[in-house]
């Protein structure tokens, strides 16, 4: 009897280190790696387009030199994409959401509303003129009307962060009462139009050049904001 009792808690003892090793670690679960490596083959195809549209633009970039770029076969960039503007449309989602971002981080500064709208407009002008092709890109360039809904909705993400601004600083009298859907929306046009020239494929537009076209828009949106005449400087930080 004691030998039977012995050998039942020898069995019993070990049940759970059995169950332990056949149980697969969280990161050794299969799903769970073929979750992470969907995640990774289509971040790689985003980064991928999205630097070959910083090249050659929206139009030029076609899947066959995504998946070149990427190291990957074709067929599998059609797994994940089924069209080129579904990739389009996650590029322009993707880099425009960065770029809001850096803008909504200026928005939630300490500064006043005037210092905070001018630095953000000068902010997004000068990233725009630093990597002017993908932002004529995501800008201006024509595309399918897929690409161009997901411009519209990079396009007012951004009038929401400067509302944002701009209903602080009438708060705070830094601006004029206004219809802040109205002006938020004027200030992203006038960045989208006024940036156009600007971010053209000139060799002859030099770095002064752009940094004034930069300065002017800042200048023009602040005097219609605040409805007083101003004169930006731009800040060295962001220079």
């Amino acid at each position: 009897m004691a030998k039977g009792q012995m050998t039942v808690a020898r069995s019993s003892a070990s049940l759970p280190e059995r169950a332990m090793a056949g149980r697969a670690k969280p990161e050794d679960d299969p799903a769970r790696k073929r979750r992470r490596k969907t995640e990774e083959t289509r971040k790689l195809l985003v980064t991928s387009a999205r630097d070959l549209i910083a090249e050659v633009g929206f139009r030029e970039a076609q899947m066959i030199a995504v998946a070149a770029r990427a190291g990957i076969a074709v067929g599998t960039v059609y797994r994940y994409f089924p069209a080129k503007s579904d990739l389009m449309v996650e590029v322009v989602g993707h880099t425009s959401q960065r770029e809001v971002d850096v803008v909504a981080g200026i928005a939630m500064g300490d500064d006043t509303a005037q210092v905070r709208l001018g630095n953000a407009i000068w902010t997004f002008a000068r990233r725009a003129l630093q990597g002017r092709r993908l932002a004529h890109a995501l800008m201006a360039e024509p595309v399918e009307p897929e690409v161009e809904a997901a411009r519209l909705r990079y396009r007012r993400k951004l009038a929401r962060v400067f509302e944002t601004i701009i209903e602080q600083g009438i708060r705070e009298g830094d601006f004029l009462a206004q219809n802040v859907q109205v002006a938020a929306a004027c200030v992203v046009g006038s960045l989208f139009d006024g940036l156009l020239g600007a971010l053209a494929l000139d060799s002859l537009h030099s770095e002064a050049d752009r940094t004034e076209s930069a300065v002017a828009l800042v200048d023009f949106c602040l005097r219609g904001i605040s409805g007083r005449p101003t004169s930006f400087v731009a800040p060295s930080a962001l220079s």
